[in-house]
């Protein structure tokens, strides 16, 4: 068999909790911070788990 290739744009955005997940991160986090509420950019910066949907396409993009 012919070794998986890492997605390097996937492996840059996502990672993999030990449980086998993918996290990403929140959007809407970058500029224009000034008119956001404290509490939604402080929640903004936890990352959250990848919709259930995209868990299979975003696995099958970091085998490892």
């Amino acid at each position: 068999m012919p070794k998986l290739k890492t997605h390097k744009g996937a492996s840059k955005r996502f990672k993999k909790t030990g449980s086998g997940k993918v996290m990403r991160r929140h959007a809407f986090a970058r500029h224009i911070l000034t008119s956001k509420a404290p509490k939604r950019k402080r929640n903004l910066r936890q990352g959250v788990a990848a919709s259930p949907a995209d868990q299979p396409k975003l696995l099958a993009m970091l085998p490892n």
